[in-house]
């Protein structure tokens, strides 16, 4: 088989970790391939940091269009990120006949639906693994290890800065913003961390897994995303103090009327293994009716283990290059005419267990009168906890774990409470998971 000539746009982190991988495995990628894999073209504005990491294996332009028009360009892969050029970029491949890698988790969750439509149109693959969880082959096990299973829920930390964040908040008692700048300062954090804090790069990742696993189309817009920035050390540390662990996890379930798309701060069960997922390691858990619980643990961001997905997506191109069209995987798993319109459930109507915490005067009656209104609510207590007051205070803290409860409820509580004047403040609330293969 005559060898795939590739072009790279883009040549910074991932795409330089991307050259160096295929540069020094080329002999074993080849053999699992069947073909050579060649990376002919590279496009890069920094044009002297390009040919300097290409070191004259691949011809250098500062023009990505070029590599895109090439005649001798099977494989384009897009590692530029953004929503725009890279769009523009990679539909231009795709009306050019080229297959495509794609690392671009913001553009697939916002645009995959026109760019899978694009390239089932023109007979070609567009391929996407390192596009959530870095080395994780989540993507793959989700359209091909799992294809027997009905997937029931996804449940991830697919985040590593916030992840990062908080077992450093757990670990030393720091305060967010100490640790946020300890993150920017040892490279974890952009300078603008608005991505990864407040939830919105996992959102983009639990987009496109809970297309796979569900059937449905890129749905982005109809996600809830919370960030992290809001959480205390307190809270932290009374979670622990209860037995559970906070991670901002990414849940996607299957229910009888919708699905339920999330990304939020969650207490987890400090016994579960996704619990002890520290620092800025990711780990998804895919729950399938004949399989049961699987958990997927990796680096989830990094030159190299993305690299390593870009390269295997690359090997998985490279032989299917001459399959009918027909019988090649499909971009979201299920065959495009049968994708599902289940709705996606607004956030009022998902149904979980959750973490409240009052600051309230430390009186008679006052817990009576909480309690009463969650019970006019149809809400449960499972367990609660009440502190003892600082010397001289007269305020203390209570905290309250629910049984499951549709959010919608818990906010009309919420609201009940914070009315009453022996409440001070507002009442905090986090949503709590068991992920016991069962729910």
């Amino acid at each position: 088989m005559k060898p795939i000539n590739v072009g790279l746009l883009g040549i910074g982190t991932v795409g330089s970790g991307t050259f160096a991988v295929l540069s020094r495995n080329r002999e074993e990628i080849s053999r699992r391939a069947g073909c050579a894999i060649t990376m002919k073209m590279v496009a890069d504005k920094d044009l002297e940091r390009a040919k300097s990491i290409a070191g004259g294996c691949a011809i250098v332009t500062g023009d990505a269009n070029e590599v895109v028009n090439h005649k001798d360009i099977d494989i384009v892969v897009e590692l530029i990120g953004g929503t725009t050029v890279a769009k523009e970029l990679i539909l231009k491949a795709i009306a050019n006949g080229k297959h495509v890698v794609t690392a671009n988790k913001a553009l697939l969750a916002r645009h995959g639906n026109e760019i899978f439509a694009a390239a089932q149109k023109q007979d070609v693959m567009v391929a996407f693994e390192a596009a959530v969880g870095g080395g994780i082959p989540i993507i793959k096990s989700l359209r091909e290890g799992l294809t027997a299973n009905r997937i029931e829920w996804i449940a991830g930390i697919i985040n590593g800065t916030s992840n990062f964040i908080l077992s450093e908040m757990r670990d030393k008692g720091a305060s967010f913003k100490d640790v946020l700048r300890e993150a920017q300062r040892l490279g974890y954090a952009e300078a603008d961390p608005t991505f990864d804090i407040e939830g919105i790069d996992a959102a983009h990742k639990l987009t496109i897994m809970a297309a796979i696993g569900f059937g449905i189309p890129m749905q982005f817009s109809a996600a809830y995303v919370e960030g992290i920035s809001g959480l205390t050390r307190e809270d932290i540390r009374y979670a622990e103090e209860l037995g559970y662990r906070i991670k901002l996890l990414g849940i996607a379930k299957r229910k009888p009327r919708g699905i339920e798309l999330r990304v939020h701060p969650t207490l987890i069960p400090a016994r579960r293994l996704i619990a002890n997922v520290e620092g800025v390691m990711n780990a998804i858990l895919v729950k399938g009716d004949a399989v049961g619980q699987t958990m997927y643990y990796g680096a989830g961001a990094g030159a190299e283990p993305t690299a390593s997905a870009v390269i295997a997506d690359l090997v998985d191109v490279a032989r299917m290059l001459t399959a009918d069209p027909e019988h090649r995987v499909p971009h979201l798993a299920f065959q495009p005419d049968q994708l599902s319109d289940i709705p996606i459930l607004p956030i009022g109507e998902v149904e979980t267990s959750y973490y409240l915490r009052l600051r309230v005067q430390d009186k008679p009656g006052v817990l009576a009168d909480i309690t009463r209104i969650l019970a006019d609510l149809g809400i449960s207590i499972d367990a609660m906890v009440q502190k003892e007051p600082h010397a001289g205070e007269e305020q203390v803290d209570i905290i309250m774990l629910t049984h499951q409860s549709v959010e919608k409820r818990v906010d009309a509580a919420i609201g009940k409470i914070e009315a009453l004047p022996v409440v001070a403040g507002k009442v905090t609330r986090i949503r709590l998971e068991q992920l016991n293969g069962r729910r």
